[in-house]
């Protein structure tokens, strides 16, 4: 099963420059972490100041995953530069640096039963 988890965060204007420049190569170490954390479909959003992250996740215990993602190396010293580029927009609830959303709706994809969409 899949769940789907939207989050934001504010981009700090005088770090946008590094954050797109780090993002536009991100480390193949911490794509990888996030795969086998049962991270699927990971995309970031720009909107002025404001980033909108979106992912899939396809594992069995999310909070073991985030944990294993958390206490990573790679992704911390990741962390320690894409971090200073952003602003939380709440208190840090659970430890969250992201503000996660909740999803309103979502357009599943059509299964199709014997040739027909249904």
């Amino acid at each position: 099963m899949v769940q789907r988890y939207g989050m934001l965060i504010r981009l700090r204007p005088e770090k946008r420059e590094e954050y797109l420049r780090l993002h536009a190569a991100v480390w193949p170490g911490v794509e990888r972490m996030l795969r086998e954390a049962n991270i699927r479909n990971f995309s970031i959003f720009l909107h002025d100041d404001l980033l909108f992250g979106y992912y899939e996740y396809v594992g069995e215990d999310h909070d073991a995953d985030q944990a294993r993602i958390a206490a990573d190396p790679e992704t911390q010293r990741w962390w320690a530069l894409t971090d200073p580029c952003q602003e939380s927009l709440s208190a840090r609830e659970g430890g969250s640096w992201w503000t996660p959303m909740a999803e309103v709706w979502h357009l599943a994809a059509e299964s199709v039963v014997d040739g027909q969409a249904t």
